[in-house]
């Protein structure tokens, strides 16, 4: 131990990773301090309700956290109540106060956080978020600290335990998307309001930030294209098992050029991938740089414990005072790039296409013709079975690499044929090589 004073915390927020944040400092207590070479106390909690069973030791509580934030006996300010109002609101005041701040909040980074890193920078204290992205995998630091000395050109992964949940079950077990939904709400993995889970948000405001930390670029919540996961069925899950592929929700960040991709859709991966082998509530994140080649990080991406371990990472960061200072992406954010991005119509790949067509002489080849008029090539082409009495069958197509733009416009074209139904499903490929 050193004769430095505690580090003097205050915890705003007491949900799940509240409480396990609060439990890991009071059970390690001599751990930490050990590692720390300072004691870590938590002395200002703020909570807007009493709760009986909740343990905050000798630390004050206060119904309105933005009196933590203005405490003077506190340095390090924890916000976990989320959104993007009061959380806002409670960050400003704390840096301005000259606190340290760590937050879990991803959609506050991503969406303010050029504006509060500058704060924090002029203010000369700590912006930490390690757990703002894939809970309690290290990738925030992995990215920043020691895949320093490398040049990033790609970082793709499953980002949200929601969909990942969602698309394991229906894959595996042959259920329907609302059916798994239903229960990753009772189970707790999805919200009440599960939008942003299912619809890519989540996975965007992830992917705004990672893209920062890999690229230099400047926050930007706009920048993703988003796809979400509502509109995949069991049958494409089956049709991508058989033909070799997984299909995974993901985020990717991609250097192409002298320009930056950045998207969230659903995704055929070759089952020969470790990216396509991850099932269940997991996160994985996929990097690759010039000098370490491929790495792949895999863990629990959400959860109390989970989530908390990254919070308190950082909090050991700055009682070490060897955190990011004033550079938490990296670099200064007056040194960040506006990088140009590639527009979705321009981003090539792979396609796969599963269509409905009537069972009669001559539609594959009618087909086949309109995606050769846009130079559009087959790289396999499946016709199942029709049910019995239907005169309709699937027909399942994947294609080799072209623009979003160009798959689109044939699609169009292709429906509108009389034979083919509209229930139809146009997903990317992505082998990775």
């Amino acid at each position: 131990m050193t004769d430095l004073a505690p580090l003097r915390i205050g915890i705003c927020g007491v949900g799940t990773v509240g409480l396990a944040t609060i439990s890991i400092l009071q059970n390690q207590l001599s751990l930490l301090a050990a590692r720390c070479g300072r004691e870590l106390c938590v002395t200002h909690v703020g909570a807007r309700r009493d709760h009986s069973d909740h343990l905050y030791g000798d630390a004050i509580i206060s119904r309105d956290v933005m009196d933590v934030a203005r405490d003077p006996k506190v340095d390090v300010v924890v916000e976990l109540i989320g959104g993007t109002t009061v959380a806002l609101e409670l960050v400003k005041v704390a840096i301005e106060q000259g606190k340290h701040v760590v937050t879990a909040n991803k959609a506050l980074i991503a969406e303010h956080g050029n504006q509060l890193l500058a704060l924090a920078e002029a203010s000369g204290v700590h912006l930490c978020f390690e757990a703002a992205v894939a809970g309690g995998i290290p990738v925030i630091k992995s990215l920043r600290e020691a895949l320093a000395g490398n040049v990033v050109s790609e970082v793709a992964g499953i980002i949200n335990g929601t969909g990942n949940f969602i698309l394991t079950e229906m894959s595996n077990k042959g259920r329907a998307f609302e059916d798994v939904l239903s229960e990753a709400q009772s189970l707790g993995y999805a919200e009440a309001d599960p939008t942003f889970d299912i619809d890519g948000t989540d996975a965007a405001h992830k992917l705004v930030i990672l893209a920062s930390l890999a690229f230099g670029v400047p926050l930007s919540i706009d920048a993703p294209a988003k796809e979400g996961i509502q509109n995949i069925t069991p049958e494409d899950l089956d049709y991508a098992k058989a033909l070799g592929y997984r299909v995974k929700h993901l985020g990717i960040a991609r250097r192409s050029g002298s320009r930056i991709e950045m998207r969230v859709h659903p995704t055929l991966i070759p089952e020969s991938k470790q990216l396509a082998g991850v099932d269940g509530v997991l996160n994985a994140i996929m990097l690759k740089a010039d000098a370490v080649g491929e790495l792949l990080l895999v863990g629990p991406g959400a959860g109390g414990a989970a989530t908390a371990s990254s919070v308190c990472s950082d909090i050991i960061d700055i009682a070490r005072e060897c955190g990011p200072g004033a550079r938490p992406l990296g670099i200064p954010v007056a040194e960040l790039n506006a990088v140009p991005l590639t527009p979705w119509e321009e981003v090539s790949s792979e396609w796969y296409l599963r269509l409905h067509v009537t069972d009669r002489p001559g539609v594959m080849s009618d087909i086949t013709q309109k995606l050769a008029a846009r130079g559009i090539s087959i790289e396999s082409l499946v016709q199942k079975a029709a049910k019995a009495g239907d005169t309709n069958v699937p027909i399942v197509i994947l294609t080799h690499a072209v623009p979003a733009s160009l798959i689109t416009d044939a699609v169009k074209a292709v429906v509108a044929l009389e034979e083919v139904q509209s229930d139809m499903a146009l997903i990317r490929v992505e082998t990775f090589d």
